[in-house]
């Protein structure tokens, strides 16, 4: 091969690669969109058999929008945030997630969509979750499966961000509470036995 043929070769590799998300190009967006995402738990400590609140936040910087993880527009569907969580381990979650309460809606008259939920500046999704009434007492630390962010700008919409979230929680000494009446069959059932 000339060295022409190598040079364009290779920018053809390299523009390639510029649109595989996860590649450097990909991390450039998400550099210049995201301020932060941590996850929590509240309260922070807690005893076997007690309800927690699990808060997903996302911090956007000026000018870029993400979304919730549904959407009440079906053609708008695949415009979510997907969050998949562990299974039952040191807790078990419980519920659905709840998404952002402060959005703003828009139409894609384009896309025949008519109701497009989007969020701006801080962005917070919540779950709860029981502690496991067999967890262990001491320092925790729990891994969402999937956290897939979806962000655009007012022009263009990135490629999906697998973001890795995790909350650290301490499980109180002590004899497990009774686990809340309306979670107690899901935890049941999450625990099948273990």
């Amino acid at each position: 091969m000339t060295r022409v043929c190598v040079a364009m070769f290779a920018m053809a590799v390299a523009a390639l690669l510029a649109t595989v998300p996860g590649t450097a190009t990909a991390q450039k967006w998400y550099d210049k969109a995201v301020k932060k995402v941590e996850g929590r738990f509240t309260p922070a400590e807690a005893k076997p058999g007690q309800t927690v609140t699990f808060t997903l936040t996302v911090e956007l910087n000026d000018g870029y929008h993400t979304y919730p993880t549904t959407q009440p527009d079906k053609l708008a569907a695949s415009m979510t945030n997907l969050i998949k969580f562990p299974a039952a381990g040191t807790v078990v979650f419980v519920g659905d997630t709840l998404d952002p309460k402060d959005f703003a809606t828009k139409e894609e008259p384009e896309l025949g969509i008519k109701d497009l939920r989007y969020n701006t500046g801080t962005v917070v999704y919540t779950r709860k979750a029981v502690v496991s009434p067999k967890a262990a007492a001491g320092a925790a630390t729990v891994k969402l499966t999937t956290f897939s962010l979806s962000v655009c700008d007012k022009t263009n919409c990135f490629p999906a961000k697998n973001v890795p979230v995790e909350a650290a929680l301490k499980v109180l000494d002590g004899p497990p509470v009774a686990v809340e009446k309306a979670y107690a069959d899901e935890v049941a059932k999450a625990l099948g036995g273990k």
